[in-house]
């Protein structure tokens, strides 16, 4: 994948656990210095995974339920409303003693469990809960921060609008 010299890469959602999803640990520790990664519940576990975190099961199961989010204001989340709600479908979540150094929690849930990390320095952000469902507040929003925090080009459409080109 990274022979095709992505612009940015988004580890989508998915219904395993870090260590069997494919090659997304890998793919965090070759690309993440370089490369802007967003990852997307599994996404966001294996983030926190690849830099030294452990995922552990969460208190409870959140299938579809939505939840109120809070968060920092910066990164993939700045500008957004505060504590918006948003579509989860998780039972597993990164462990919070467990965060390595080189990560933050940028958002969390009203009882703490993480919803959101950044690397600290290098272009890597994590959401635990689903941007792209329709009943998450903010979804586009934030999935556009991520696209202009990785400088991912836009082209305009023949209809007016614009698109984003150069994501993987």
């Amino acid at each position: 994948m990274l022979a095709e010299n992505p612009a940015a890469i988004v580890l989508s959602p998915g219904p395993c656990d870090p260590d069997r999803a494919g090659i997304c640990l890998e793919l965090i520790e070759r690309a993440g210095a370089d490369v802007p990664i967003l990852g997307v519940c599994l996404g966001h576990q294996a983030i926190g995974q690849a830099y030294g975190g452990k995922v552990v099961g969460a208190p409870e199961l959140m299938h579809g339920k939505l939840s109120k989010v809070h968060h920092e204001n910066r990164g993939v989340f700045a500008g957004l409303a505060q504590d918006f709600s948003a579509t989860r479908y998780h039972s597993l979540m990164i462990d919070r003693p467990s965060l390595p150094d080189v990560l933050e929690v940028t958002a969390e849930t009203q009882d703490g469990i993480i919803m959101g990390v950044q690397h600290k320095s290098h272009p890597v952000h994590g959401v635990q809960f689903h941007p792209e469902s329709i009943a998450s507040e903010h979804g586009h929003q934030l999935l556009a921060n991520f696209l202009d925090l990785a400088r991912v080009e836009r082209r305009a459409r023949t209809d007016g609008t614009e698109s984003r080109v150069g994501a993987v």
